[in-house]
């Protein structure tokens, strides 16, 4: 028999490991929630999601904004298109030149209308990433003539109004870039002289200093800004920022692999931006992952939808971890004062709509479960543990709770999302969970989440390796070609009136001027299609100069880099010039020759241009005949990569009948 001294000891060990921490809900208020959301843009990131065909189109576009159905977002914030390269692509302005206006141009205009269908009151904003290059002057800094830019960024505003009925409710001033007061200072101004008192102006997305310091001295500033913004804080603010009594935010976050560490880490910061920064929001860079993969910071969406030839697409876990706040909260909710840490680890948050509706979000992530990609993530532990809740005040009389849980499983591969469990009976105003690792849980008064569903869609499926597009579209509902993916440049459905000939429909490069950049734009154009891994390829296309002596064009194979790194792309590259020559080179400055001569090229002439590469020798054909062959490509060219099509600079040209054979 054990001894009486073992007992007490098991005993002891029992209740410790039993026992409970207790935790108060009562009805003391916080800070005003404003929503969770997703950011389109900031680099073309929505560029492949248009050309879905539908039902499969709008069933994605549900899980993202539809209420009760999926992520069910508050936000959606957009790239105002500058014409420059923003992380993943390019988007179009809607001003090219100064007397240049076009409110059509790109998607975005699609997918604020789109969310607003499903939501009527999800919260629009817009932030510029670049701008074209006619508001800077020519120079790189759009501040030296802040009249121009201020302009400019309104009437981004008042053409979503005028063209699509669309009222903006916040715009940014320069992502990720200096701010300058007076600028931040005259965009108010212009605001309310175009009647845009309510549009409210977020600074400076980017870093909580300088402008926590600045808003505090100044005065005139301070009335400018309506929120202050930060990216990827890592959860934490400074006192700068609390002492301003702005609303704060996390105007961008995530930016992770969509894998259930990804869904990790936004399960964590959506709790903790407030817990520990105050931020009343947490917007998402990207919304969803429409962008071929090899680009940058693939898969950093919510969820995935990268292949639009096979129309398949990925539900990912962040959309249900968004879900657990979404569903059962609203932008004007309030915070409670009652929301911490959880004593064994984790977090748990409280909202209420004031009018006795409660929801608590909590979440146990483990510190190697829910890194994000930025910042760096300090250890911490988390472990199993009981946690009651005592509910006071207006609370106080709650019977039951909706209970969803989530588990993210690391172990056996078996996670569950977004799982309705029976409603939690509250008994003398308290309740009791045992929480393990790595779970997400919310108990709420709402009644009204769903964890929506359509059947699956069709498998996935490599791009087709026999692809023609002639660009003969009457009346598109976007100016981009579908698939293609312009890098430095913007590529844009062309009508020729005066040309009754064969190449009446085409695609154009329509940038002439370099823009105001975000990142080192390449000195050419460049538009990337296809498959990654495509090694043996023949592309075709014909090709216009368009009114230059000093113009050309090419066309290219196993391309490897976009996005930021579009400046350094290596690849196979054939170009033919307005002087009546060609050459080859494996890089899109043109500065590598593999070979080069004589074609007879000139301006506004159509040609047929046709580049082959296997293994490691490439032709290639001007006009059905053989121009050069057998440049010896070994270990100077990429083993694989995407086809493009591009201009020599920022020059008009244009594009038809383009092929691709690959095999």
């Amino acid at each position: 028999m054990p001894s009486s001294l073992t007992l007490v000891y098991v005993m002891f060990m029992c209740f410790y490991f039993s026992r409970s921490d207790d935790y108060v809900l009562d009805d003391k208020l916080g800070r005003t929630f404003d929503g969770i959301g997703g950011l389109s843009g900031g680099g073309a990131t929505s560029r492949l999601l248009v050309n879905y065909a539908e039902p499969y189109r709008s069933q994605i576009l549900d899980y993202l904004f539809k209420p009760n159905f999926g992520a069910s977002l508050h936000i959606l914030k957009v790239e105002i298109g500058g014409d420059a390269q923003t992380t993943d692509g390019t988007e179009p302005t809607h001003m090219h030149y100064e007397n240049d206006e076009n409110y059509f141009r790109g998607y975005e205009w699609w997918l604020m209308l789109e969310a607003k269908k499903r939501n009527p009151n999800i919260t629009l904003i817009g932030l510029p990433w670049a701008f074209p290059g006619w508001v800077g002057h020519g120079e790189n800094w759009p501040y030296d003539f802040p009249d121009i830019t201020a302009n400019y960024v309104v009437s981004w505003i008042t053409g979503a109004k005028r063209s699509h009925g669309l009222d903006i409710d916040y715009v940014g001033v320069w992502n990720e870039r200096p701010f300058d007061s007076k600028y931040i200072k005259l965009l108010r101004y212009t605001l309310d002289k175009n009647g845009l008192d309510k549009v409210k102006i977020i600074a400076s997305d980017n870093l909580w200093e300088p402008i926590a310091f600045y808003v505090l001295q100044d005065e005139e500033l301070s009335a400018a800004v309506d929120v202050i913004g930060a990216h990827y804080p890592g959860t934490t603010t400074i006192k700068e920022a609390l002492e301003s009594d702005k609303t704060l935010w996390s105007s961008e976050d995530y930016s992770t692999f969509n894998d259930e560490v990804g869904g990790g880490c936004w399960a964590r910061i959506l709790n903790q931006n407030y817990v520990n920064g105050m931020m009343t929001s947490t917007i998402s860079w990207n919304l969803v992952a429409s962008y071929y993969e090899n680009l940058p910071f693939g898969r950093d969406g919510l969820m995935t939808a990268e292949e639009p030839w096979s129309s398949n697409y990925v539900v990912e876990s962040p959309i249900w971890i968004t879900a657990h706040t979404t569903q059962f909260t609203q932008p004007g909710w309030s915070y409670l004062q009652t929301v911490g840490h959880l004593n064994k680890g984790g977090s748990y948050v409280a909202l209420t709509d004031r009018k006795g509706q409660l929801t608590v979000v909590i979440e146990t992530m483990t510190h190697d479960h829910s890194v994000c990609i930025r910042p760096p993530l300090e250890p911490f532990e988390v472990t199993p543990q009981n946690v009651t809740f005592h509910l006071k005040g207006s609370f106080a009389s709650i019977s039951q709770l909706q209970l969803w849980k989530s588990r993210f499983d690391f172990k056996t591969k078996n996670p569950v999302f977004f799982q309705k469990l029976d409603p939690v009976k509250i008994s003398n105003g308290s309740f009791t969970l045992n929480l393990d690792v790595d779970e997400v849980y919310t108990l709420s008064t709402i009644t009204t989440a769903q964890r929506g569903a359509y059947p699956d869609p069709p498998p996935s499926a490599a791009f087709p390796k026999l692809y023609k597009d002639d660009f003969n579209v009457r009346n598109p509902p976007f100016t981009e070609a579908p698939d293609f993916a312009d890098q430095t440049g913007v590529f844009e459905y062309f009508m020729n009136l005066t040309d009754p000939g064969p190449h009446v429909f085409t695609l154009r490069q329509v940038v002439t001027q370099r823009p105001v950049t975000w990142v080192a734009d390449a000195d050419q154009t460049i538009s990337v299609i296809g498959d990654y891994s495509w090694q043996n390829i023949t592309v075709t296309c014909d090709v216009l100069i368009e009114k230059t002596k000093n113009g050309a064009v090419f066309i290219a194979a196993r391309v490897d880099k976009g996005g930021g790194d579009v400046r350094t792309t290596k690849g196979l590259f054939f170009w033919v010039y307005a002087d009546g020559t060609y050459k080859v080179t494996s890089d899109i400055q043109g500065t590598t020759i593999l070979t080069e001569g004589k074609s007879g090229t000139s301006s506004d002439i159509w040609y047929t241009l046709s580049l082959s590469i296997k293994g490691d020798t490439a032709t290639g054909m001007l006009n059905g005949s053989l121009l050069w062959k057998s440049a010896v490509v070994s270990g100077k060219v990429p083993k694989n990569g995407w086809a493009a099509i591009g201009t020599s600079s920022f020059e008009v040209a244009q594009f038809d009948n383009f092929s691709i054979e690959a095999e």
